[in-house]
């Protein structure tokens, strides 16, 4: 109990947005001590096949909204939100990922977030972010590999890695988008021009560009 309690004070200090999340401290079955801020109707949506409502009533419009900037489906940003935090925008994963697209602190940094939990920012951001996985990968279901296992893992498989997370993830979120369940088949990078490059500013890029 009293480590328990001492994670719940660290959590409180260090992340005061979930301090009011309703952060809850639990022991495993395997005696791992696990923090999260889920609630089971949160899990229930994030795991779910089939697209949901959220329950924020204007969050389908703000959605929308990034969706239309980045010349993407509203329905594929919606399974994928769906799928990343069940609607929840003050998700934290146990890698670090935070917010309503579960943005990577080092993503978050890049693409000049300062509050990956507030729901503009973090549509924002990772809309762009997917827009780019887009375009380097050419196809959806690459995309969704690299956002969730990241470009390196896709780039290195030349296709979607042997993740079992990672293949579920894709289904998951492919069912919602086109309403009935999906089955991946073997999508392979085309060509094989994609590469990290080093940019002017000596950043690491993925690019399919010469």
């Amino acid at each position: 109990m009293t480590r328990a309690i001492a994670l719940l004070a660290f959590v409180a200090l260090a992340f005061p947005p979930l301090a009011r999340a309703g952060v809850e401290v639990r022991t495993s079955a395997a005696g791992r001590v696990v923090i999260t801020n889920e609630t089971p109707a949160e899990r229930g949506r994030r795991l779910s096949s089939r697209l949901l409502e959220p329950p924020q009533a204007d969050l389908l419009e703000r959605i929308a909204f990034y969706a239309a900037e980045q010349n993407l489906d509203p329905k594929l940003v919606q399974a994928l939100v769906q799928a990343e935090s069940g609607y929840n925008r003050l998700a934290l994963s146990n890698k670090g990922a935070m917010g309503l697209m579960q943005l990577m602190p080092g993503t978050a940094a890049e693409l000049a977030v300062t509050d990956p939990y507030d729901v503009e920012q973090n549509l924002a951001a990772g809309t762009r972010y997917l827009r780019r996985l887009m375009d380097t990968f050419g196809q959806t279901e690459l995309a969704l590999a690299a956002y969730n296992a990241g470009p390196g893992a896709v780039t290195r498989h030349a296709g979607i890695p042997p993740y079992a997370e990672t293949r579920t993830y894709i289904q998951r979120i492919l069912s919602m988008w086109h309403g009935k369940p999906m089955s991946l088949a073997g999508f392979k990078v085309r060509g094989s021009s994609v590469a990290w490059k080093k940019s002017a500013g000596g950043r690491l890029l993925l690019t399919n560009q010469p």
